[in-house]
């Protein structure tokens, strides 16, 4: 199989150094280009960092994206243009931010996840079997904790799984989004779907769901170990779309969940 030629953008970040890592070891990749929002000048197992291009995506078969949502975006011009694969692992998209990638998912196909892990994403199948089964008796809330150095909150999953409650429930899951908390020890219930972050240490990643009746409480949830998950998820997510027609696709799609 001929090797899928790829760029990773956000590459001096967390992510972006971990999938580096992940394709020394898989034959199926080879790395074109590294990317960053301003000019570095250094260089990454031979590579030369440059700013986001057409020049610099030009080589490639899919472009994966761990950065922000203002570089998401610049991302996204410049590969709707060239007709490159998308795979979009960037958090903390607004309303209209999401519906500006299903916009360029009409020209070209994008793979979008908040969570590249196959346990979170069936932690979230989950999450709405249990929110449809038990119904409207039960509250719902979700806690996330992460690392000291992560900027936004809830995270890009706490929100996967919020939606997961709210496609449960079959109601629109901006008009459930409650309160959302920083560092609380206790959030309480709601009707409406509460969030609590905890930012600390270098905890790659816990999420919880919880639904109380009042009378029991049913808990949901995933500890993260080790950060090649999720970088071993964003590279079968960039095989599995490398056939795909132009599209908004998800890991459901790629795990086959119905």
């Amino acid at each position: 199989m001929k090797k899928i030629n790829l760029v990773i953008t956000g590459c001096m970040g967390r992510m972006g150094q971990q999938i580096i890592k992940s394709v020394r070891s898989n034959k199926n990749f080879k790395i074109v280009s590294l990317t960053e929002n301003k000019k570095i000048n250094k260089k990454i197992n031979g590579i030369k960092l440059t700013v986001n291009s057409e020049n610099a995506f030009r080589q490639a078969n899919i472009i994966i994206d761990f950065t922000i949502p203002k570089c998401t975006f610049e991302i996204l011009k410049i590969a709707s243009k060239l007709k490159k694969r998308v795979v979009i692992g960037t958090t903390g998209f607004t309303k209209n931010e999401e519906k500006l990638i299903q916009k360029f998912s009409k020209k070209i196909p994008i793979l979008k996840a908040g969570n590249m892990s196959l346990g979170i994403n069936l932690l979230m199948y989950l999450t709405e079997i249990a929110s449809s089964s038990l119904g409207k008796n039960f509250l719902s809330k979700v806690f996330e904790v992460h690392h000291k150095h992560k900027k936004d909150y809830p995270s890009g999953t706490a929100l996967m799984l919020g939606k997961g409650i709210a496609v449960g429930k079959n109601k629109n899951f901006y008009s459930l989004i409650g309160k959302k908390y920083l560092n609380k020890k206790n959030f309480p219930y709601g009707k409406k779907i509460n969030f609590n972050s905890l930012r600390k240490g270098e905890i790659i990643g816990e999420h919880e769901v919880k639904f109380s009746s009042g009378k029991e409480i049913i808990t949901l949830n995933h500890e993260a170990f080790d950060r090649t998950l999720y970088s071993e998820g964003a590279l079968s997510a960039a095989r599995w779309l490398i056939n795909k027609k132009p599209g908004l696709y998800s890991m459901r799609d790629m795990m086959n969940f119905k």
